[in-house]
């Protein structure tokens, strides 16, 4: 479609849209530009082929290009565009009554964004405005986004260059599975909301002790806090249920979703509110505004790709690729048991551990020069994130597994003299 070069795309990233994350990448050894992509592969522009279990944190969990999510894309454009954020809407309200359809029975209301970032502003400010105080509670190393206020909730890395790290009278940070901590600072009264990842993905995916979840949203309750769930990377059926908090057996007040809620295709984040945190839209339902938040063509993608994440096959499928890259996985652990000490998993959702300070940074690196993208975990670089797609066949897990061992022996022979 465009006929230029690799090079030219390298050098104009660096002179004109991201210098620093173009060069960096290229020193960690991934001399990525995508060009074709198709179902769980992606293809460099000078056509390097690469299985993708990174999937754009869950973006792309149904595939790049889904041909179902396209093609109701392209029916769509028959009779739709963005649409008028003013006034209702046939597919926001089509899409806000299937989104409470299947979220916990005490969520009411959808506010639509167009991205995870936004929808977690909206959280927070909804969650203020229910309980009418300001002090927001997250976990340690977690990740919310990048936007006004899900800046201040995460790392000083993504805050302090843009002097937005939250001050300790409104935002708190506590360790992940701690509950003496997190009840210290609930029992004062005085906090708006509690937001979780229910597996912190930037964080290395560790999962929540039993009970912890349950005892959180306990303790919100019993000292008028809101419950946040960020199901942005673990909502949509990655766990192998359709939102990861099922498995934890709690209904939060506020849930959030994004990434994959845009099949990849079209850009759209949700907020899905009960009703005490919603009661603003009665107040006064001009108090937040998105142009772009809940598009009708955005609308129309969401409802098929809830519908394809919950049909039966899908979930079962997930389970098959769950248990069967574990099995493989597994033996791998055996093989190299010095360098890959651990896999945290819960569905689809993997974080595969390995015994260096940067090791997953060299499993990324071999993995890369052996057709498979990857990432690291940003704030433990001992931990890779490994998100297979759900739709994925026997054959597919098979070859990955195949280039992963490969990658794993190499990155094992790298770490020994780092």
């Amino acid at each position: 479609m465009f006929n230029v070069s690799k090079k030219s795309i390298l050098d104009k990233s660096i002179r004109y849209w991201n210098p620093g994350k173009t060069m960096q990448w290229q020193n960690d050894g991934v001399d990525l530009v995508i060009g074709r992509r198709e179902g769980y592969y992606l293809y460099d522009m000078e056509g390097k082929e690469l299985m993708d279990v990174h999937l754009n944190g869950g973006t792309y969990n149904l595939g790049h290009r889904n041909p179902e999510i396209i093609s109701e894309l392209k029916s769509a454009l028959e009779q739709f565009d963005l649409g008028n954020h003013h006034f209702p809407s046939i597919t926001r309200a089509l899409l806000a009554e299937k989104l409470v359809e299947c979220t916990p029975d005490n969520l009411k209301y959808t506010i639509f964004s167009s991205s995870g970032g936004e929808a977690i502003d909206v959280a927070l400010k909804s969650a203020r405005y229910a309980t009418k105080r300001k002090k927001i509670v997250s976990i340690e190393y977690a990740y919310h986004g990048h936007t006004g206020l899900s800046v201040s909730l995460g790392n000083e890395r993504y805050s302090k260059p843009f002097l937005s790290e939250g001050s300790s009278e409104e935002f708190i940070q506590v360790p992940f599975n701690n509950v003496s901590v997190m009840e210290s600072v609930l029992s004062a009264g005085d906090v708006a909301c509690v937001i979780v990842e229910t597996i912190p993905a930037t964080y290395g995916f560790p999962l929540p002790k039993d009970g912890y979840l349950a005892a959180v949203k306990e303790m919100c309750e019993r000292y008028g806090t809101l419950y946040i769930a960020d199901e942005v990377q673990t909502g949509l059926s990655r766990t192998g249920k359709l939102w990861g908090f099922e498995h934890y057996g709690i209904k939060p007040d506020i849930l959030v979703t994004a990434k994959g809620l845009s099949g990849g295709i079209y850009p759209i984040g949700a907020t899905v509110v009960n009703e005490a945190a919603g009661n603003w839209m009665n107040d006064d339902g001009f108090a937040h505004i998105s142009t772009f938040g809940g598009s009708e063509l955005g609308c129309i993608v969401a409802m098929k790709v809830l519908e394809m994440s919950q049909r039966k096959e899908v979930l079962e499928n997930v389970d098959y690729v769950a248990r069967y890259l574990r099995t493989g996985l597994e033996r791998l652990k055996e093989r190299y048991s010095e360098f890959f000490v651990g896999i945290r998993q819960l569905g689809v959702v993997f974080g595969l551990e390995f015994d260096h300070p940067t090791g997953a940074k060299f499993v990324t690196q071999t993995l890369y020069e052996n057709g498979v993208w990857a990432i690291f975990s940003m704030l433990d670089n001992r931990v890779l994130q490994f998100k297979p797609g759900l739709l994925l066949d026997k054959q597919y897990c098979d070859e990955l597994l195949a280039r992963c061992e490969k990658s794993i022996k190499e990155a094992a022979q790298i770490a020994r003299y780092k």
